[in-house]
């Protein structure tokens, strides 16, 4: 009977060394995951590896375990599983001091039980020699060497003239000269290949360097023995420098895929001017490191400085621009009491700002470990990559054997053999292969975080596919959350009605108290001061205005309702008070949510895409019908329970449709769960964007139809990568097995194929400008 496995308990991100294709990554996935209860996940573009795993085994263990593949490997942090990174509204209350490194820092800490066995052993110097990857700078030097000297054994080579005036020196030349290009431009893939050999395991350096180095060993017997004039040197010199070229051009691309996640690591301010007493009692700013800030400290921000964190304005006015973090465009007023967000650039006034999360806590260290969590997955389209690439390499090799075995047999020298062997061994690298999901998925998801848009998971990519409805939440979402006046309806004059129900309402401060009185400071109104104010509890309000008594409320408060008003009150657009005095009701007032300036455009787009609105609303259906005749969705559902919305996505499923949830508050939580997919506005509640699958940090609907078109875009390029990258290997092998592709041409679009798979991946950069 075997042991139970371990149920996973802990998460360490490793960087790992050594890395060059899909079969480097698939094989170091393999060899983690046959560990007892493990869970990794290797991504070839990050160069990082996700590993969950449970007692007793310690990071040393994992770390190992990679150095036996034949990797290097260092944890970048240790962090619980049981509390997965979810976003905090700006806004709520603060929770308990965060958990942070060493002086706050926001990375990956350690946890209180851990144990010095925990930590990793510094890599052997050799592994660690052997799979320091060249750098893009080492990579550009070698090619910079490997393309001169290849260009002249070419041209002694292949051009006639030249050939023909060196005589009997050529060969002896392009033997001088090949020699640096094989032994030293060349090394990455021969040092590769004999580290990957002593762990009985292959990847694409073994078919490069077996290549190279069957043509150098060919043509240099033939050289000194003079059996043969038929030389591979200008293989070896073109073949070396299309493949540096390439993965240098790739190594750049990357970094520039992995820009927008810097980006956000980069936002935060580096120091900050927080306020303290001297001995006499008088404030003084002192400037700290942003790690050494903590929760309650009250810190200054300069117009045009950056918000060190999370906090709340105590004292001034400014405009925030919050396009980094939010993607939001304008610049957002604050004022006292208002909540800000750390990272953001503070504009023309002077703040005193309370911190009221820091470290990992913050809003800005929340989004980029989620989007680090997304780029760390895996969709659902790269496992069949990642199966194909586990024997992939292996069955090229036999390919290879096979077809010079097949030209020897049928009366071919081996002069003529050698060729399509070498051919098969360069053309069948299958780095594109390896980099087709990861590279889009890191542009994509950095793409995301730029424009507010926080993609969970690489697995959200597939389910945006399939999306046939969306599912609106009204109150926050297709609205603002806030009421607003919209109709007056009276007897005579509009601001008279209005200046006398603001002057009543002055004392009150429920929302639709707020919305009349700010209506009314709107339009410059000047407000009389109310006397003998009294709050009628389910009914309104009264008070003494210029001496006469003026109700606020419901009907029951009047003996007399003209038919004209009662006609408002009947309509239902909204929520209807009516004010008077004297008995008799002189104006009706409708305070109704305001929909957002954006939300019928949005609609829109989203039908552009292929989706079929749908307007959730716990309001009556005379107010959804208004609502949702100005955004354009034809499809009401009127009065719905917060406890009902769950039953409602269930329904639109049991009729076929597949669908999208959109809301932002608790009574969304268990719908967004329910949905096929869900999406938060960030503007919601921690458990809203906690059971969601996207996250919008714009509380704008249009980010809807961008969240979904990005998510299907980025799908959309991985199996285009995938396509030619599969398309690609299964048609170039059998040419070049047959003789029909010559190994210089087969390197050089081995190396382009792989360039090109980035460079496409790339073009999300570009999304929503």
């Amino acid at each position: 009977m075997s042991a139970p496995t371990h149920q996973p308990t802990e998460s360490i991100d490793l960087a790992i060394t050594g890395m060059t294709c899909a079969s480097c990554s698939a094989r170091i996935e393999r060899k983690l995951n046959k560990l007892e209860g493990v869970e990794a996940a290797v991504n070839l573009a990050t160069e990082k590896a996700r590993v969950q795993y449970a007692a007793p085994l310690t990071v040393a263990d994992i770390v190992k375990t990679v150095q036996s593949a034949g990797y290097g490997a260092a944890p970048l942090g240790s962090v619980p599983t049981a509390a997965p990174a979810t976003l905090e509204r700006p806004g709520s209350p603060a929770g308990s001091e965060p958990l942070t490194g060493p002086e706050g820092s926001a990375g990956p800490v350690r946890q209180s039980g851990d144990h010095d066995e925990h930590r990793a052993p510094e890599p052997a110097p050799e592994d660690h020699l052997a799979h320091d990857v060249a750098p893009a700078d080492s990579l550009r030097r070698r090619a910079i060497v490997a393309s001169a000297l290849g260009a002249l054994v070419v041209l002694i080579a292949m051009v006639m003239p030249v050939r023909d005036a060196l005589g009997g020196a050529g060969p002896w030349l392009e033997l001088v000269l090949t020699i640096p290009i094989y032994t030293w431009a060349a090394w990455p893939f021969h040092r590769a290949a004999a580290i990957n050999a002593r762990h009985l395991s292959s990847t694409m350096d073994t078919l490069v360097s077996i290549g190279i180095t069957a043509a150098f060993g060919w043509s240099v017997v033939a050289v000194l023995t003079g059996f043969s004039d038929h030389l591979y040197f200008e293989v070896v010199g073109a073949v070396t420098a299309f493949l540096l070229i390439g993965r240098y051009i790739e190594a750049r691309a990357k970094a520039q895929g992995r820009s927008a996640l810097h980006s956000l690591l980069e936002l935060g301010a580096k120091d900050v001017a927080v306020l303290r007493t001297d001995g006499a009692g008088a404030w003084r700013e002192h400037r700290i490191p942003v790690e050494q800030l903590s929760i309650g400290a009250n810190f200054v921000v300069r117009p045009g400085e950056k918000i060190a964190t999370d906090g709340t304005v105590l004292e001034g006015d400014s405009a925030v621009d919050t396009s980094m973090v939010t993607g939001e465009s304008m610049p957002v007023e604050v004022s006292e009491g208002h909540e800000v967000v750390g990272g953001t650039i503070n504009g023309h006034g002077r703040l005193i700002v309370r911190a009221t999360r820091v470290g990992a806590e913050t809003t800005l260290a929340r989004i980029t470990k989620l989007v680090e969590d997304a780029q760390m997955g895996k969709a659902p389209v790269q496992r069949l990559a990642d199966r194909v690439s586990a024997v992939f390499v292996p069955a090229v090799l036999v390919i290879a054997a096979v077809t010079l075995l097949l030209w020897l047999v049928t009366g071919h020298g081996v002069t003529e053999a050698l060729e399509p062997a070498v051919a098969v061994l360069i053309i069948a690298c299958p780095c594109a292969l390896g980099l087709a999901t990861p590279t889009a998925l890191l542009t994509g998801t950095g793409r995301g975080a730029q424009l507010g848009i926080l993609i969970k998971g690489p697995q959200i990519l597939e389910s945006t596919r399939t999306i046939d409805t969306v599912v609106l939440d009204k109150t926050g979402t297709v609205t603002t959350g806030e009421p607003v006046l919209g109709d007056i309806v009276s007897t005579f004059r509009e601001d008279a009605v209005l200046k006398a129900a603001a002057a009543v309402e002055q004392g009150s401060e429920h929302p639709i108290a707020r919305a009349i009185v700010s209506a009314a400071e709107d339009r410059g109104i000047d407000l009389p001061r109310v006397r003998s104010f009294t709050n009628l509890p389910g009914q309104g309000a009264e008070g003494s205005v210029n001496g006469m008594t003026v109700r606020v409320g419901k009907p029951d408060l009047f003996e007399e309702v003209p038919a004209h008003l009662q006609a408002a009150l009947d309509a239902g657009t909204g929520t209807t008070v009516l004010v008077g005095w004297e008995g008799t009701a002189h104006g009706a007032l409708t305070v109704a949510d305001a929909v957002r300036p954006t939300s019928a455009a949005a609609v829109s787009r989203l039908r552009e895409l292929g989706l079929t609105p749908y307007l959730l609303t716990g309001d009556n259906e005379h107010t959804a019908a208004a609502v949702a005749q100005q955004v354009g969705i034809d499809h009401v559902q009127a009065n719905v329970l917060p406890q009902d919305k769950h039953a409602r996505i269930t329904a639109l499923q049991r009729e076929g449709r597949v669908v999208a949830m959109v809301g932002d508050g608790v009574n969304d939580a268990a719908a967004l769960a329910q949905a096929d997919l869900g999406m938060a506005m960030g503007s919601g509640t921690d458990v809203a964007m906690e059971s969601a699958d996207i996250v919008l940090m714009r509380a704008d609907v249009d980010t809807v139809a961008e969240a979904i078109g990005l998510s299907r875009q980025t799908l959309r390029v991985i199996k285009q990568n995938l396509v030619w990258a599969f398309g690609y290997n299964t048609a170039a092998i059998p040419l070049a097995a047959f003789g029909l592709l010559n190994p210089m041409i087969a390197g050089g679009a081995m190396a382009l194929s792989s360039v090109l798979v980035v460079l496409n991946s790339l073009r999300l950069r570009g999304y929503g400008r």
